[in-house]
């Protein structure tokens, strides 16, 4: 998965087709379980694509967008915000699945 570099490249990043960001830091616990399978979703959902944006280095954009509680995902999709997975529980692989074949559907 592709790190957010600045903030100029989320900006770049939002007017793409069908992207996710999935916001994470390196002492969440919970993020931690997802890692291990954000692989498979990746190659599952091939069509879009995936930038992690480290809370801590991309606080304002976190506060810009709300995000409270990590690990969360927003999608973007030609300049709009389609939908949003945010919150601070933890994330079941099925659950993640369904947020993005939810997306298009």
């Amino acid at each position: 998965m592709e790190h957010l570099q600045s903030e100029e490249q989320f900006q770049q990043l939002t007017k793409s087709d069908k992207v996710i960001f999935l916001f994470t830091a390196g002492w969440c616990p919970d993020c931690r379980v997802i890692e291990p399978f954000l692989p498979k979703i990746e190659e599952k959902y091939s069509s879009y694509q995936f930038i992690s944006v480290d809370r801590d280095q991309f606080i304002d954009i976190c506060a810009e967008y709300d995000i409270f509680g990590i690990p969360s995902f927003l999608a973007f999709d030609k300049g709009e915000e389609i939908d949003r997975f945010v919150s601070k529980d933890r994330k079941t692989k099925e659950e993640i699945e369904s947020f993005l074949t939810n997306l298009f559907s």
